[in-house]
């Protein structure tokens, strides 16, 4: 399959599943939010340009932005990781590892302490940002904490669930030209 129509399927797919189904489901307490739908933007390949990721990332934060009736909120949050992705992905990997072998972000191609240094970050920053926005009046700082963290853990949890059951086949890039 094509990458144009592998990330355009992966759009759609995020895009379904986190309006149809974890959207659906109540928060805990008010307090934990699942969110997945982020993935693709860690998923996408290491050679995409920070700005036609960033552009990407805000198509795709207001595509859920649309059907969650949250006007920009999401594409804020998508756009601030996307900014930071490589710059995190240089920290992490070798200039001359995995980027220039492997198509994109995977336990396979960081291997497991970066890759899950790299899902962490991003997703802490997202989620920290997302409720920032969300939450700007509230004022308790403990439940702001809180938060974060609580949803951050499971989104993390959700991660990790979906990479061991949709374990994506890295091919080892020969031609790097």
């Amino acid at each position: 399959m094509s990458p144009l129509v592998k990330n355009i399927t992966r759009f759609i797919l995020f895009i379904l599943v986190q309006v149809f189904v974890l959207h659906e489901v109540p928060p805990l307490h008010k307090f934990i939010t699942p969110y997945l739908y982020y993935l693709f933007i860690l998923w996408m390949p290491f050679n995409t340009g920070r700005g036609v990721l960033m552009l990407l990332s805000f198509l795709f934060g207001l595509t859920l932005d649309y059907f969650l009736h949250t006007p920009g909120l999401h594409a804020a949050a998508c756009v601030l990781i996307a900014y930071v992705r490589p710059f995190l992905i240089n920290l992490l990997i070798r200039q001359e590892g995995a980027e220039m072998t492997y198509a994109s972000p995977s336990l396979t191609s960081m291997g497991w302490a970066p890759y899950l240094t790299y899902v962490l970050v991003l997703t802490i920053l997202h989620h920290f940002y997302l409720v920032l926005l969300e939450y700007m009046a509230v004022g308790n700082f403990l439940y702001f904490i809180g938060k974060v963290f609580a949803s951050t853990g499971v989104s993390v949890l959700l991660i990790f669930i979906t990479e061991l059951l949709f374990f994506r086949k890295e091919r080892f890039r020969t031609n790097t030209a």
